[in-house]
C-alpha cells in the first residue's frame, strides 16, 4: 500500500486556524500519511501587521513553517486547507497563493488529488459556508476530488454540523473542534490512501 503525501496548507492571522492545521497534520501523520505543513505568505503590510500586537505574536510564531510554494502542491496527493473567513471568501493572503498555482493546473498537476477544507470566522455565522464552498470551487477548476466530511462521525452533531468541513469560531478552538479536525484529517487520508494505492489504467479512446 501506498504512503499518501498531504499537504496541509494554511493562513492564520491570530491562531486559531494555526491551531487547526496543526491538529490536522498530527492526525494525518498518525493516520499513516506523509506531511508537509506550510502557510501562505503574509501578504499585509509590515506596518499593519506590527500596528497590532496579537497579529505581531503571531507571524512570529510562525516563523519557522515554512512558506507554501506550488511545489508544495506538485508534491501532495491530497490537500488540507485551512482559512479564515474575510467577507464571506477566504483570507487574500490564502487567496494570493492559490492565483500562483495557474502554471501548475495548466500542466495537469493539481488534478485527481483530494481536498479537504475547514474555515474560522469571528461568529459561528460569519460566511463559512461560503467561504468552503469558495474553495471546492477552486478546487474542482483544478480537477481535485472533495472529501468534505459530511456527517461520517458522530462528532459532527457536537461541532456546529457544517457537513462542508469544519467550522471554528475564531479563538475558540476547542477540544470538540480538534476531534473533528482530526476526523476530517484521517478521512482525507484514508481517500486518498485508497486513490493512489488503485492499480491505474490507461482510458481507451472513445469510438
Amino acid at each position: 500500500m501506498s504512503t499518501p503525501k498531504i499537504t496541509v496548507l494554511f493562513y492564520s492571522t491570530y491562531g486559531t486556524n494555526h491551531e487547526i492545521a496543526r491538529t490536522a497534520a498530527d492526525a494525518a501523520r498518525a493516520a499513516g500519511a506523509e506531511v508537509r505543513l506550510v502557510r501562505a505568505r503574509e501578504t499585509a503590510p509590515e506596518e499593519v501587521v506590527n500596528g497590532q500586537e496579537p497579529w505581531k505574536a503571531q507571524v512570529e510564531k510562525m516563523a519557522d513553517i515554512p512558506v507554501a510554494t506550488p511545489e508544495d502542491m506538485i508534491w501532495a496527493d491530497g490537500f488540507f486547507v485551512s482559512t479564515p473567513t474575510r467577507y464571506g471568501v477566504p483570507a487574500s493572503q490564502l487567496r494570493a497563493f492559490i492565483d500562483t498555482l495557474g502554471p501548475a493546473w495548466q500542466a495537469g498537476k493539481l488534478a485527481n488529488k483530494t481536498f479537504t477544507a475547514t474555515a474560522s470566522a469571528g461568529n459561528a455565522n460569519g460566511g463559512v459556508e461560503m467561504t468552503l464552498q469558495s474553495l471546492y470551487t477552486s478546487a474542482m477548476h483544478w480537477g481535485a476530488i472533495l472529501v468534505p466530511p459530511g456527517y461520517t462521525d458522530g462528532v459532527k452533531f457536537e461541532d456546529g454540523g457544517n457537513p462542508y468541513g469544519y467550522s471554528a469560531k475564531a479563538g475558540a478552538f476547542d477540544e470538540t473542534g480538534r476531534r473533528s479536525v482530526a476526523h476530517q484529517a484521517r478521512r482525507l487520508v484514508e481517500f486518498t490512501t485508497r486513490l493512489v494505492s488503485a492499480p491505474t489504467r490507461e482510458l481507451e479512446p472513445a469510438e
